[in-house]
């Protein structure tokens, strides 16, 4: 089954609201089975189960995040989509903690059959804090 252009964007949009809702029953409900992600550390994860047990720390620890869309790409042949996005969170750096952070990146996702069966997640090395850029360090 491959997605039109207007079904992977909803799809997309669908799952967005499930992740901002806090709901990673839901945010799992769009994965293929054999699902691989690559965080922006490059870290790489291979199957749902597995995809969902790393993902529920972060979902109960993380508070009250939200992922913003701020453009979108689908190609349809390819069954690519390519999202910039936007995270708005309470900050954990120990200087700003609590405080409204700002990270920006891009996720380049696959999907087989209707589902995300690849989700590659690149991520700004700094984030924005009071109006302020701070740069990341680098964890080596």
């Amino acid at each position: 089954m491959k997605l039109s252009r207007t079904e992977g964007i909803l799809s997309l949009r669908e799952w967005l609201v499930a992740w901002n809702e806090h709901d990673l029953i839901r945010v799992m409900s769009f994965l293929h089975e054999n699902v691989v992600f690559e965080n922006f550390t490059g870290a790489v994860i291979i199957g749902k189960d597995n995809l969902q047990k790393a993902w529920t720390p972060w979902f109960m620890n993380h508070g009250n995040f939200k992922f913003i869309e701020e453009d979108v790409f689908f190609d349809v042949d390819e069954q690519k989509l390519l999202l910039k996005w936007r995270l708005e969170w309470p900050s954990t750096e120990k200087l700003f903690m609590g405080k409204l952070e700002i990270r920006s990146g891009v996720d380049v996702i696959h999907f087989e059959n209707g589902k995300i069966i690849q989700k590659h997640s690149y991520s700004k090395t700094s984030i924005k804090i009071d109006g302020l850029m701070i740069a990341l360090k680098a964890g080596f």
